[in-house]
């Protein structure tokens, strides 16, 4: 990057409550956290139930990484063009206005907010059984106490938050990589799907977005990566080193991983299997391959839990900055630096979902409730730079401009999908986007109402 587009960005960064104490090292472990949580030790056997080759599955999960870096470019690049806390909503509100700016927090506030930390804090609930007996009702209740914990830590400070976000993220690749390696050096392969000749069928329009819908659920952490911006040291360079740093590490983790499970299953029983990975295990490892999963399970999903509730508040505290929600909801904590009360918010729907959800339930939510807006957030770097000439150089990343109009066609045919094959899916989201259109417009009529008509002043030119 050039010195020119450094300083443009220097110009365009507005002043910030919170203050930027993220680098490159805080900010991978962030996205990597973030990615790596729950799905990969459940997303394997949806995938493998839709697609009935190994072959298939390799191209799934290749396909999803190759989207979702296709969509990370263009959204990295904006980032850095409008570097403030809210990332994503930021550039939304830039590119189309406060409605689809508002319209953007408010689908995560009742649907991909609530639906990601109940789903993570229900995984690491669910595989407390493996250490004790716990009932339905306890499950729950270790969820939402796991979600307070977690809020407590990131309303202390946000060092607090990213040492543990950092130390969680390195545990828990070296734990995948360690359960990776038992199971090639441990396992027997004469069963497993490795075994046989490698076959490329199975695939069909219609399981290849139902498979990928699932996939793109492990890799949306760099979204919610961008979030931060307005705490994040230089991010011109800080951002992009992140996104590579963070995908050399996810995508090869994915990959390794898949095919431990491949190694040792059947194509049958990792599709029957809703705990691939302690299934995968217990063949080479008995019962404390087990253990050793649930342990991992816990470790993977209280770091992308974290890394969660570290990053979403942000929009939420960005949007009450610009008057859109609640002035409160955007306070900073005077000694602790942090926007405890957004925090409060996130933790307080967090806990509905936690005692109203079921993990399928969720996850289908979350994906479907948020890739209209990565839709329409990819395609500001086609719009803002029409709005604002100057930051035209940083919205334009590698791949500019095939590769985000591709990511743009390629959503549009997988929602297009969904909405052909399965209509009720999204009807909720599309239901809740009706109702903030009529919250948005509804606040602002009684904004009008409420405000005190101007006062006639007397022109002093006339008599």
């Amino acid at each position: 990057m050039s010195n020119a587009e450094s300083t443009t960005a220097d110009r365009q960064m507005p002043t910030e409550r919170l203050s930027r104490q993220l680098g490159v090292v805080g900010l991978t472990s962030l996205l990597v956290g973030l990615a790596i949580g729950s799905g990969i030790f459940r997303i394997p056997s949806t995938v493998a139930t839709q697609i009935g080759s190994v072959g298939g599955i390799t191209i799934i999960w290749l396909v999803g990484a190759a989207v979702a870096l296709a969509g990370a470019l263009p959204i990295v690049a904006m980032t850095t063009a409008l570097p403030r806390s809210g990332g994503t909503y930021v550039f939304l509100r830039e590119s189309y206005g406060p409605l689809v700016g508002f319209l953007y927090g408010w689908v995560k506030m009742l649907v991909t907010g609530p639906a990601s930390l109940a789903a993570l804090a229900l995984i690491f609930a669910e595989y407390t059984r493996a250490f004790a007996s716990v009932t339905d009702g306890q499950v729950h209740l270790i969820a939402g106490a796991l979600v307070v914990a977690l809020t407590a830590a990131n309303i202390r400070s946000v060092p607090w938050g990213v040492t543990l976000q950092t130390a969680s993220t390195v545990a828990k690749v070296l734990a995948l990589a360690i359960l990776a390696v038992l199971i090639f050096a441990l396992g027997d392969r004469s069963h497993g799907a490795l075994a046989q000749p490698i076959a490329w069928g199975g695939l069909t329009a219609s399981s290849f977005f139902t498979a990928l819908i699932a996939v793109l659920w492990t890799y949306t952490g760099w979204l919610e990566f961008t979030y931060v911006a307005g705490e994040v040291k230089d991010p011109v360079r800080t951002y992009p080193r992140a996104l590579f740093a963070g995908m050399a590490i996810i995508v090869p983790v994915y990959l390794i991983i898949n095919a431990a499970y491949l190694y040792v299953l059947p194509l049958p029983a990792v599709a029957k299997s809703t705990l691939v990975a302690a299934t995968a295990a217990t063949a080479p490892l008995g019962s404390r391959g087990a253990v050793f999963v649930a342990a991992l399970v816990m470790l993977s999903t209280f770091g992308a839990l974290n890394g969660s509730i570290m990053a979403s508040p942000r929009v939420w505290y960005a949007m009450a900055n610009d008057g859109l929600f609640f002035r409160s909801v955007g306070a900073v904590h005077p000694r602790r630096g942090t926007p405890h009360i957004a925090l409060l918010l996130n933790m307080s729907l967090g806990l509905v979902a936690v005692f109203t959800h079921t993990f399928e339930q969720l996850t289908r939510i979350f994906v479907l409730g948020r890739w209209p807006f990565i839709t329409l957030a990819v395609a500001t770097v086609f719009l803002l730079p029409r709005r604002r000439p100057e930051l035209a150089p940083l919205c334009r990343a590698w791949g500019y401009p095939f590769v985000p109009a591709a990511f743009v066609l390629f959503s549009l045919a997988m929602l297009g999908n969904e909405l052909f094959r399965r209509p009720a899916n999204l009807l909720p989201s599309l239901g809740i986007v009706a109702l903030g259109i009529a919250v948005y417009y509804g606040s602002r009529a009684v904004s009008a109402w409420r405000a005190p008509a101007p006062t006639a002043t007397t022109d002093p030119a006339r008599p």
